[in-house]
Order: C-alpha cells, then sequence, then structure tokens
C-alpha cells in the first residue's frame, strides 16, 4: 500500500517502527495514526518476507542511516 520504499524515507529522526500481521497487515486505525508508511522493494521470485525478517532489514536500514549521518558530523 504504501508509495515510498524503506530506503527513500529519512529514519534518522526520532522514530516508532510498527510492523504489520503477516497476512492481514496493520490495522486500519494504526495505519491511519502513522506519519508515513514505508515498503520494502521486493525483486526476483520473492514477493514478501515474514514479519521478523522485515522488521530485521528495518531497523538495520535506520542503524544505517544514522550511522552514516553521525559520520557526516565527524568530518
Amino acid at each position: 500500500e504504501a508509495e515510498v520504499e524503506l530506503y527513500q524515507q529519512d529514519l534518522t529522526g526520532p522514530t516508532i517502527i510498527i510492523m504489520g500481521a503477516e497476512g492481514k497487515g496493520m490495522r486500519r486505525l494504526t495505519r491511519e495514526h502513522c506519519d508515513y508508511l514505508v515498503r520494502l522493494p521486493m525483486a526476483g521470485s520473492v514477493s514478501s518476507l515474514n514479519v521478523s525478517v522485515a522488521t530485521g532489514v528495518c531497523l538495520f536500514e535506520a542503524l544505517r542511516q544514522r550511522s552514516v549521518k553521525a559520520a557526516g558530523k565527524k568530518a
């Protein structure tokens, strides 16, 4: 449903990551209270990831962006 891919979203500020349930996804009311929604780009024959793997990918991307931002401030 989200138009923005995870890697396009700035995750360097205060962020809460909410993951939808496998199969049904996120509840409508929860989704409506989110500031933005992102999706994970999929390639090849894989159409989706289970929620624990998807969460790990999101957390890693947030950490990666914050590390890059911190390194830029030190330079």
